[in-house]
């Protein structure tokens, strides 16, 4: 069952891709933060694909791949990432191994940010596992190849409150809205407080 949820989600990827090459204006539409859709900041120019090799990277995390996604621990967390005022997509297949399909407990389906975390065990699953799978390490002072200094600030928020401490031991709790915002004090992000859930998650 879950190979043929894998071949799937394999077959939107290429939908989504192909819609894309043909100029579609649809976005994923799993859900959304609470602020209004025209507040939303415009879309960033830096982009982080989800990693080739997925497997590597699930390994260089400390989790390990699945034959199938496991449900003795099955909860979702919302991720956005904003760099200079500008939204970074969360790419589909994070965690996700197409090829010997297999996937990690902590994963991503879509573009939608949402973070799935479906265990065969009841574990902690934290920010600094899922952005390592991502290939985009965090920690108190940089986002992937970004520093701060010079202007540059880091922030992390869990349902619109600051987290302070390392990033990398952040939990990931039900229904979080976990945003991280890089760039300078005058770059006007409204942080998100919550996240509207598809029916089901």
């Amino acid at each position: 069952m879950q190979k043929r949820r894998i071949a799937i989600a394999a077959a939107v990827l290429v939908g989504a891709v192909t819609l894309a090459a043909c100029g579609s204006d649809s976005k994923d539409s799993g859900g959304s933060p609470t602020a209004p859709a025209d507040n939303k900041p415009a879309a960033s120019s830096v982009s982080w694909p989800a990693p080739a090799d997925a497997s590597a990277r699930v390994k260089a995390a400390g989790l390990p791949m699945l034959g199938e996604e496991g449900q003795v621990l099955h909860i979702h967390s919302h991720l956005d990432v904003y760099v200079d005022g500008k939204v970074v997509t969360v790419p589909a297949e994070i965690g996700v191994d197409l090829v010997k399909q297999q996937i990690s407990p902590l994963h991503t389906h879509d573009t939608s940010g949402i973070v799935h975390v479906e265990s065969p065990v009841k574990a902690d699953f934290t920010l600094g596992q899922f952005m390592t799978e991502w290939n985009v390490p965090i920690s108190k002072d940089a986002l992937g190849p970004l520093k701060t200094g010079s202007g540059k600030e880091l922030h992390v928020y869990v349902n619109g409150k600051e987290q302070t401490g390392d990033p990398t031991s952040l939990k990931l709790g039900a229904h979080d809205e976990i945003a991280v915002v890089y760039g300078a004090a005058s770059d006007k992000v409204q942080v998100p407080t919550s996240y509207k859930w598809p029916q089901g998650l």
